[in-house]
Parts: structure tokens; sequence; C-alpha cells
């Protein structure tokens, strides 16, 4: 065995011997835009963050597009928008970001999560229409990882049950599902614009919608429910918001990323789809599985180890100076959460939990949704930027193959 076929975590040469290519997002249109912002003198409700607005409905095909602080104020501000009462149910994945839940709990309502379906990482239908009770206002579905959740199912069972849907869009920009932009099939769409995102101005939301009731309780709620605010008189809150409005320097960065995003998601997806055709063959893996009739932008690409110890094959592929992560969350939201896991949340009330709205028992531990639990341990996964090559994914690849084969038998 030569230095090459021996792992490089037994001492073998790595496969990768040079650095990924950074990501480098931001460049003379942004300097451009924010200098124009900067320049206008005035930063709060700018026109940037209006033209942002008015070109990424105009994208995605809506009427209304509402930019904001981040993505966490999107979803809340899509709770918001439905106006639960305090101890309503919304069904939700186990598996995303604390920032999906946060809006919930803020507006008194009880997160209830629905299973991955199998080898999907995907929200199952099954079991979300399971989970449905009288208590039940809505749907928050998350697109986790790039990847479209079965929509056609999923709107069925909202309209058979007359719920709402949000859809949690954060890590699935200009992502497709039967021909449809993901966003778009639900009543609300919600978008994350955070370092990270296909879209990213460091920070920064946007809420998308076709429904006009809607895109006015999102907007207000957006700027403190100031009903008036553009009006001679005494001021007018018309109901309780927050202050989640977009400065118009992060308005500028998002403008100018907008015209970029289409494009640098074709490429992750080309080299995404590139990667799944180098490694479908190697036994004991599964690669980033597709939804059917979906079309995955690959925020993060996600393997699932079958057959081998997922933490051994992330580290020996780190060895091999491929940088993958074992585990994404490793727990499911509700198992890494003190709101939710030890219901620490206003005072000592643990409000919305165990109180008069909600009088039933609550408690999140595991078991709860035993295919997420169970899978999310069995991940790797691998962030692939636009800024890579098709020759990166053969190293990427390679690397994988070669793990495999010197891990053979190993569990």
């Amino acid at each position: 065995m030569n230095g090459y076929d021996k792992l490089a975590i037994d001492g073998g040469t790595p496969v990768r011997q040079k650095a990924f290519p950074a990501r480098k997002p931001f460049g003379n249109e942004e300097i451009r835009l924010v200098t124009e912002a900067l320049e206008s003198q005035n930063l709060f409700l700018g026109s940037k963050t209006a033209q942002f607005e008015k070109e990424f409905a105009g994208k995605y095909g809506v009427k209304t597009a509402v930019a904001c602080s981040s993505g966490t104020a999107a979803v809340h501000m899509a709770i918001a928008a439905l106006d639960p009462n305090p101890g309503d149910e919304i069904i939700t994945a186990p598996v995303t970001d604390f920032g999906t839940i946060a809006g919930m709990l803020f507006q008194g309502v009880i997160p209830v999560f629905a299973d991955w379906k199998q080898n999907s990482f995907t929200m199952d239908p099954e079991d979300i229409e399971r989970k449905i009770t009288p208590r039940t206002k809505a749907i928050v579905v998350v697109h986790l990882f790039g990847n479209p959740c079965e929509m056609d199912a999923i709107m069925d069972i909202a309209r058979r049950h007359e719920l709402k849907v949000i859809e949690d869009c954060c890590q699935a920009y200009f992502t497709y599902y039967k021909g449809k932009l993901c966003g778009t099939m639900g009543d609300i769409g919600c978008f994350s614009m955070q370092q990270s995102k296909h879209l990213t101005a460091g920070e920064g939301g946007v809420v998308i919608t076709n429904d006009e009731t809607l895109a006015m309780r999102t907007g207000l709620f957006r700027d403190k429910g100031w009903e008036n605010r553009h009006k001679w008189g005494p001021r007018s809150y018309s109901f309780l918001g927050l202050n989640y409005r977009m400065n118009d320097l992060t308005g500028a960065v998002a403008l100018a990323q907008l015209g970029k995003v289409e494009n640098t998601v074709e490429v992750m997806h080309t080299l995404g789809d590139y990667l799944t055709e180098s490694i479908k063959d190697i036994p004991g893996i599964n690669p980033a599985p597709v939804t059917e009739g979906g079309r995955h932008s690959y925020w993060l690409y996600p393997i699932k180890f079958t057959d081998y110890d997922a933490v051994k094959f992330v580290n020996a592929l780190g060895a091999e100076k491929i940088p993958f992560a074992w585990g994404y969350t490793v727990n499911p939201i509700y198992l890494c959460t003190d709101a939710l896991t030890k219901q620490r949340t206003f005072g000592q009330t643990s409000y919305p939990f165990n109180s008069e709205y909600y009088p039933h028992k609550v408690e999140y531990k595991e078991g709860l949704c035993p295919v997420a639990e169970r899978e999310l341990k069995m991940l790797g996964t691998l962030r692939i930027y636009e800024s890579w090559s098709k020759e990166d994914i053969d190293d990427i690849a390679k690397a994988i193959r070669k793990v495999a084969k010197g891990l053979k038998g190993s569990v």
C-alpha cells in the first residue's frame, strides 16, 4: 500500500493537497450600492430596500415581498400574520434552526414536530397528518438543506384540514418542486440572508406572499404595528408588533446579491448533482436524496452512512482535507433547546406550556421523531460553494471512495 492508498488518518497522504477556494460573495456591485445608500443620507426604510422588495417579488412571481432583519424575524412575522391564539399548535420539522421555533413561542403557540420521511431528510406528510389536532393552526414546512418537501401532499393535507402553510426557505433559494418555486406554494414563504445562505447580506430576511391581508400584517408587524406611519395625525399602533425593519445598508447588499443568487444556486445545483453521480455506486453510503419532482439547491450536501460509523467516516474525510461535518445538529431541535426540553421561557411561568391556554402536558423527549433522531447521527454534511469547480468535487469523490474502501467492514 502506497501513501496515497493508506488513509490519511492512519498516516497516509491526504487526497486534497490544497485549500478549497474561499467563498467571496461580495464585490464591486455591493460596494457601489452601499455607497449610493450612504450618499443618500438615509438608511431608514430606504430606496435600496424598497427596490430589493420589488425585484425579489418579481423574481418569485408574487405580489408582495417584505424585507426584514433576519430569517428568524421573517418566520416570526409570518406566524404573527396568521394571528394565532395562545395555545394553538403549529406543526413543523424536527430538524431546523431555533429561528423556525422562536416566533411560535413568542406568539404563545405550541410547536408540534412531525418526523422525517425515511431517507429523505424532509417532513413526512403522513406524520404531519397524524399530528393534526383541533388546536392545529398551521404547518411550517422546512425545506432542509435545499431539498424541497413533498408539497403536493402537504398542501392537500392543509386544504382538507383548513390549515395555513408557511414555507421556511432559509436554506432553499430558487429551489423547485414540480416546476414551482419553494416559497410560492404555501400561504407565506420565508427566507434568510444570514452569512452562510445562498443570498447573503450578513443578516437579513424576507417574507413573500400573494395574500393581501397577510402582506399587510407582516409589514405592520415588522414596524411595531404602526398603521399610519406615513400619515399626519395621532399615531395608531393597530396591533402588537416588533421592530424587525431592514436598514438600507443591508438592503443595498441584498439588492446586489439578488442579481447573483440564481447563478449561485445553479452552480451549487450542478456541483451537487455531479457529486451524486460520482459517488452513487459506492456501497454503504446514500448520497443526498432529491424529492421526486424536486430540484435541489444544495445549501448543504448530506450523505447518510448506512454501513459505516458516521463519526469515523467524517473524521477520516477530515484527515483527507475534505471539510465534512458530522450529524448536522446531531439532535433534533426539541432535544437541544432549553426553551423546549426544559420549558425555560418567560420567567418562572414556562408559558405557553402548561398554561391556562394549553391544559395538556407537553414533553419534548427522545422518541418523539425516531427517524430524524436516528438518521441525524448517520449523517455527514458538506458545504459546497459557488466558487468551487468540478475538479474540486472530483477530489471530494475520490476521498469518499478512498475512505469507504479503507474503512470497509468497520462499524
